[in-house]
């Protein structure tokens, strides 16, 4: 009987080529988008396989479709896994992505109008954090708060805290999608209590980094709510969970379902309990220290090469790098030319950037995908070198072309998981 793989090339072949154009590209370039990462082959088995055919609306034991025995138990070790590993009260795992996840966890506990304090789009938050372009910015009345470029980045915390005096904000956020600093949780927690505000910790970048016990817990500061995809540092499925203390346990799970979305993904949530228990083992805590320490000799590296990284360097497993001060030249040709040596990377705005977010002045660089190869400090190094040469001679062909096969050969000697050579 032919294979999955086999009956896809033969019904739909330019998919099938696309796939395993995909494959290629990925085994022989590198991944250093932050937010990127290759999953267990275990996860991506369980995401072909049969729980693709199951609507699941519901929770375990109340459901609204028979057939649900196998369902109900990938559901509950999910959350029994998640709840172990992030000391929480109370893990929902079936938000299909972060933006729903997040949406689900605002629609849970504020009114339309109400005001939330969250970072500000270009000094490191993300869209669902209120930016005006987010139906969620549409919807509720944002503060937004800013880092300290004289500080090196830092929060300034006294001006979070005038601003939540000011306007008694009905939920804080702390949370970010490109911001290189420690996630100081305590300040929040302070700031929130004295206006009588819920604390959510949008932790989805360095979800995985939490529960392999190398970053800190945002629960163990007492907050309230805590969400996070469980792709990126995870190496789980694309999706999103909300973890949050009992308290909010009945108005979370209304508002995922029936409130935002109907029948989750069970395949996705089988895939989820798989990473939760990979993301138990000594393996996984030793992985994720070894992004930070990757992290922190990528960042050595490149600011010794004379690069600008926004924040001076980086205490998680991002950096930002200013490609206007650093190279005299704007983000997008950054990650293009980064592309033609088969480094993967994404533009990014800086803090007040002059310039438009499809030619920001800044690339954000990370380290959880290139360590899952298996790759070290030493490989961080020379992943430096070829980007501050590349992106010094953007416009040379020639030298380009040699960094690529540098690259390539480079990585032939680390396999991506889940793809045969």
């Amino acid at each position: 009987m032919a294979s999955a793989r086999e009956l896809l090339q033969q019904s739909d072949p330019a998919i099938f080529r696309a796939l395993a154009g995909e494959e290629m590209r990925q085994a022989q370039g590198v991944e250093m988008i932050p937010s990127e990462n290759y999953t267990y082959p275990e996860v991506l088995a369980t995401l072909g396989s049969v729980f693709t055919n199951k609507y699941s609306e519901g929770y375990p034991g109340r459901r609204y479709y028979g057939g649900q025995e196998f369902t109900d138990t990938i559901e509950s070790l999910a959350r029994q896994r998640a709840k172990q590993l992030f000391g929480c009260e109370h893990a929902n795992v079936q938000p299909l992505s972060g933006a729903p996840m997040n949406a689900a966890a605002y629609l849970a506990l504020l009114e339309p109008g109400d005001t939330v304090m969250g970072m500000d789009l270009s000094h490191g938050g993300h869209l669902t954090h209120g930016a005006p372009v987010s139906h969620m910015g549409r919807l509720f009345r944002w503060v937004r708060y800013k880092t300290e470029p004289s500080a090196e980045g830092r929060i300034d915390f006294d001006a979070v805290r005038r601003a939540a005096l000011e306007h008694s904000p009905r939920m804080i956020v702390c949370g970010y999608s490109s911001y290189p600093r420690d996630y100081d949780y305590g300040p929040f927690k302070e700031i929130a209590d004295e206006v009588g505000a819920i604390t959510l910790a949008d932790v989805s970048h360095i979800g995985g980094l939490i529960a392999g016990g190398a970053l800190a817990n945002p629960f163990d500061s007492g907050f309230d709510i805590v969400t996070t995809t469980t792709h990126k540092s995870m190496r789980g499925p694309r999706g999103g969970m909300i973890l949050c203390r009992s308290k909010f346990r009945l108005a979370i799970d209304k508002s995922v379902f029936p409130g935002l979305q109907g029948g989750p993904h069970m395949n996705q949530v089988a895939a989820t309990a798989v990473a939760l228990a990979k993301a138990q083992g000594p393996d996984f805590r030793q992985y994720c220290r070894q992004v930070l320490d990757n992290a922190q000799a990528l960042a050595r590296a490149l600011l010794a090469g004379g690069a600008h990284l926004v924040t001076g360097g980086t205490a998680n497993h991002m950096m930002v790098v200013d490609c206007v001060s650093s190279f005299e030249i704007n983000g997008r040709i950054a990650e293009e030319t980064l592309d033609r040596i088969s480094i993967t990377c994404n533009k990014q705005v800086i803090p007040d950037d002059p310039n438009p977010p499809l030619r920001p002045s800044g690339i954000r660089l990370g380290t959880p995908a290139a360590t899952t190869r298996g790759m070290r400090e030493p490989e961080m190094e020379v992943l430096a070198r070829c980007m501050l040469e590349a992106l010094r001679a953007h416009g040379d062909g020639a030298r380009l072309e040699r960094l690529n096969a540098e690259v390539q050969e480079l990585c032939s000697a680390f396999p991506v998981p889940g793809i045969e050579a």
